[in-house]
C-alpha cells in the first residue's frame, strides 16, 4: 500500500507527531505571537496611484491597477460592497516567471512556479549608501562576494533581496521612476553580475525595490535587461518593488512569496512576507 500524497506538492505526507512530541509549527505558531518572530509585510499597497513601467511609445504599455465598483450596500447589491479590478501582470510588487522573457519562453509561466519555492531563506544585500550617492549604482559579483565573507555562502534555493532605499521614493511616483530625456535612472545589477546571479548562484531569484529586476539605464546594456534574459532563461524568477527590506537582517530571513496563480500568465501581483527571528 502507497504512502498517501500531499495534492500540492505531490510528496509523501509525513506522520504526525506522537503525543508528547513538540511540533514544529506549533512552535511557529508560539513564536508569531509571542513575537519571537515577527512577519514583517515586504509588499507595497496597490492602487491607481502605484508606479508603473513605462516603456517606449513604439512597445505595448502595461496598465495602472484600477478598481471598478460592482456594489457598496446600494441598490446593485445591498448588503454587500465589491470590485472587479483591472491591472497589468507586473504591477506594483510582483513576481516575474521565467516565460515573462523571451529567453525563459519555453519555461515555467506563473501558475506552475513549485509551491514549496514560494517559501524560501533570504539573503538581504544592503547598498542603499551608494545608491543615494550614484541612482544608476551598480552592484557587481564583488558586492556579493564582500556579503559572503561576513555571512557565509547565499541561501541554497533562498532569494538575494537588493535593499537600495528606493523605496523611500514609493510616495511620488515621478522620484521613483527617476526619469529624464536619457531614460529612467534606477541601480541595478551590471550585466556580468546579473549572468553571475542567474548562472552560478545558489538562489531561485532576485528582489528588488525598484519598478523592475533591471537597473534603469538596462535597455543599453550588453545583453539589454539583463536581468530578465538571464535570470528567466536559468528557470529563476524575480520579485520587485518590495517595502521595509530595511527591517531584515543580512541572513536568517524566510520569506514567503503569494503570486496569484494565473494560469499561462507571466507574473502576478503578489503579497510578499517575511518571517524574522527577533532576539529575546
Amino acid at each position: 500500500m502507497t504512502e498517501p500524497t500531499s495534492p500540492s506538492s505531490g510528496a509523501p505526507s509525513s506522520a504526525a507527531p506522537s503525543a508528547g512530541t513538540p511540533s514544529v509549527l506549533a512552535a511557529l505558531v508560539g513564536a508569531l505571537r509571542s513575537g519571537a518572530v515577527e512577519v514583517v509585510d515586504l509588499t507595497a499597497p496597490l492602487s491607481s496611484s502605484t508606479p508603473i513601467l513605462r516603456l517606449p511609445e513604439e512597445f505595448g504599455q502595461t496598465a495602472p491597477f484600477q478598481l471598478e465598483e460592482i456594489s457598496r450596500y446600494d441598490a446593485k447589491g445591498p448588503a454587500w460592497y465589491w470590485n472587479n479590478f483591472r491591472s497589468g501582470e507586473h504591477t506594483g510588487t510582483h513576481f516575474d516567471a521565467p516565460n515573462h522573457w523571451v529567453t525563459g519562453r519555453d519555461l515555467a509561466d506563473v501558475a506552475s512556479v513549485p509551491v514549496q519555492q514560494l517559501v524560501a531563506p533570504a539573503a538581504v544585500l544592503d547598498v542603499s549608501e551608494e545608491a543615494a550617492k550614484d541612482p544608476d549604482f551598480l552592484v557587481e559579483v564583488e558586492h556579493i562576494r564582500a556579503w559572503e565573507a561576513r555571512n557565509g555562502a547565499l541561501p541554497d534555493g533562498g532569494w538575494l533581496l537588493v535593499r537600495t532605499g528606493w523605496n523611500s521614493r514609493s510616495e511620488d511616483p515621478q522620484a521613483f521612476l527617476n526619469a529624464d530625456e536619457r531614460g529612467p535612472h534606477t541601480p541595478g545589477l551590471s550585466a556580468a553580475c546579473a549572468r553571475w546571479v542567474a548562472e552560478e548562484s545558489p538562489v531561485i531569484g532576485l528582489g528588488v525595490e525598484t519598478v523592475g529586476t533591471d537597473a534603469g539605464q538596462a535597455f543599453a546594456f550588453e545583453p539589454a535587461f539583463p536581468c530578465h534574459a538571464y535570470l528567466m532563461g536559468s528557470g529563476k524568477y524575480g520579485l520587485t518593488q518590495l517595502q521595509r527590506l530595511a527591517q531584515l537582517p543580512e541572513t536568517g530571513a524566510v520569506v514567503v512569496a503569494g503570486p496569484l496563480p494565473i494560469v499561462s500568465g507571466s507574473g502576478a501581483p503578489a503579497r510578499v512576507l517575511a518571517l524574522v527571528e527577533r532576539a529575546s
